[in-house]
């Protein structure tokens, strides 16, 4: 991978900024499970893509930096280009804390209201 992966990692914990455990109990939410698109994976799982992300991301952090893959890195660069994107959204003007772009956010390990 072209990039620098002290960078990415760096870039990566400051978009995520939900503990593993706080994430893990999002995930378990009516609200995480419902928002996000669900995209065809072929097995019908019904599962969101930022669902299915912020698994992987809660595995991810529990790793130690040695055992991160190539793998692991790209998709903790993609963790940060979602972030960024959606942040720049800005999110609606009323009623954040109850928004789907919030719970959309922390699907993919960040509370923008953290």
């Amino acid at each position: 991978m072209a990039d620098d992966y002290d960078t990415i990692a760096k870039d990566f914990a400051e978009a995520v900024n939900m503990a593993p455990a706080e994430l893990e109990k999002f995930l378990d939410s009516d609200d995480s499970k419902r928002v996000g698109w669900k995209g065809d994976d072929g097995k019908g799982s019904g599962e969101s893509v930022g669902h299915e992300s912020g698994r992987r991301i809660v595995a991810i952090k529990r790793k130690k930096k040695a055992e991160l893959t190539d793998d692991d890195y790209a998709h903790m660069k993609k963790v940060v280009g979602y972030v960024h994107r959606h942040l720049a959204q800005g999110g609606p003007a009323k009623d954040k804390e109850q928004s789907d772009w919030r719970y959309s956010l922390m699907n993919w390990g960040h509370d923008p209201l953290k």
